[in-house]
């Protein structure tokens, strides 16, 4: 649908810009009929809350959203979350977020894994190293069984630094699409990678994400996707889906079939 967009960053998260009613605003002048709302979640050990929204903020968040479902009352207009899997976390996201608090989806992302004794980032600590990137995807297959996610946020993020295409790159992409297929979860098409810088891999310059070889891949397997703009700011929020809808067709990607909460 290239109507709909259910990944968008506030002010919140401390990387992004604009409010709720200002994503709303941008989105009903630019033609959406959907808009979900995701900033990082918050966690109960306040881990990595430098990009993220404290957890004490969540309820004027949400108190933000059914203001702006006031003001815009011709947009769709849905809360949710984008976080990174933790077993710990299973009770809190199941539990607190989706039940007490009420959000109406969750989105899985990686920004970190588990490698060693601690946790590293895709988006410049995989360096090219075969051990890390197998840790990756065992980390991203972890999260789809989890159950949680309506769809995985840019799971072809490891581009960013393991450069080249390679027979470790096929089988990342491949061990990701085989479980989001079984599983039956969506993986996302991201257009934030859309509209960042190119690296220099070994075969040339090329997006960071998406990696067109990990979509020909997510076809073979029959991988369903969801085109997303991956918004950071408001002018952004319905930026590069239909490129991303493009790249689908290359391939003969279906698009998810979500339940009838997420349409028009």
């Amino acid at each position: 649908m290239i109507d709909r967009n259910l990944h968008t960053h506030t002010w919140r998260c401390k990387h992004a810009t604009g409010t709720v009613s200002d994503y709303a605003r941008e989105a009903v002048a630019r033609g959406l009929r959907v808009l979900g709302m995701t900033d990082h979640t918050p966690l109960p050990d306040g881990r990595w809350s430098g990009v993220r929204m404290d957890l004490a903020d969540l309820p004027a968040h949400l108190a933000e959203v059914e203001k702006a479902r006031r003001e815009f009352p011709d947009l769709k207009l849905l809360a949710g979350l984008e976080c990174e899997y933790a077993p710990e976390f299973q009770h809190f996201f199941r539990d607190e977020i989706l039940g007490d608090a009420g959000l109406d989806y969750l989105i899985g992302g990686c920004h970190a894994f588990p490698y060693g004794d601690g946790w590293i980032g895709p988006h410049g600590h995989i360096k090219n190293d075969p051990s890390r990137l197998c840790a990756y995807a065992d980390y991203v297959t972890e999260a789809l069984a989890s159950g949680l996610f309506l769809f995985y946020a840019h799971p072809d993020v490891f581009g960013c630094s393991y450069l080249p295409w390679d027979e470790n790159a096929a089988a990342c992409a491949r061990d990701i699409c085989t479980a989001a297929a079984a599983l039956g979860v969506p993986l996302e098409i991201n257009g934030y990678g859309l509209r960042k810088g190119l690296v220099d891999a070994p075969e040339g310059k090329r997006r960071q994400y998406p990696l067109i070889p990990f979509w020909e891949i997510a076809a073979e397997c029959g991988v369903r996707y969801v085109a997303a703009s991956d918004a950071h700011r408001p002018e952004d929020v319905a930026a590069s889906i239909p490129e991303c809808h493009e790249i689908a067709a290359r391939f003969g990607l279906r698009e998810a079939e979500l339940p009838p909460m997420f349409d028009a």
